[in-house]
């Protein structure tokens, strides 16, 4: 077990308010941490409980981490409490309008116009 020092405490918080903290590798994804977390689901947390941690989802800043984001890959401090929020929910939503502006600006400036060939 690493000690404190070289781990990152994470303070879940659930919608309902319900905090608790657990403690994570750097190397730890969001799907890893996902799965500890329902594996570990605490008493307190009844009420709460899902049918499979696939669908638990974490938050961090404002943004939803997709499965395969590490703890180290965020650059969080190790020995020091991250707040991030949990929650269940089936899909990602979908990108914001403004993701999807710089993505059709891509498109349209993109190498291939009405005039390419493609053989």
């Amino acid at each position: 077990m690493l000690s404190f020092a070289f781990q990152i405490n994470l303070r879940l918080i659930l919608v309902s308010g319900k905090t608790k903290e657990f403690l994570f590798s750097p190397s730890d994804s969001a799907a890893d941490i996902a799965q500890h977390v329902f594996d570990n689901w605490p008493i307190e947390w009844s009420a709460e409980a899902v049918s499979k941690a696939e669908i638990l989802r974490l938050i961090y800043q404002g943004r939803f981490l997709h499965g395969n984001v590490t703890l180290g890959a965020l650059q969080l401090p190790l020995g020091r409490t991250t707040v991030m929020h949990l929650i269940p929910r089936e899909n990602l939503p979908e990108p914001n309008s403004q993701d999807q502006r710089h993505k059709s600006k891509e498109r349209s400036s993109g190498c291939c116009s009405s005039t390419c060939t493609i053989l």
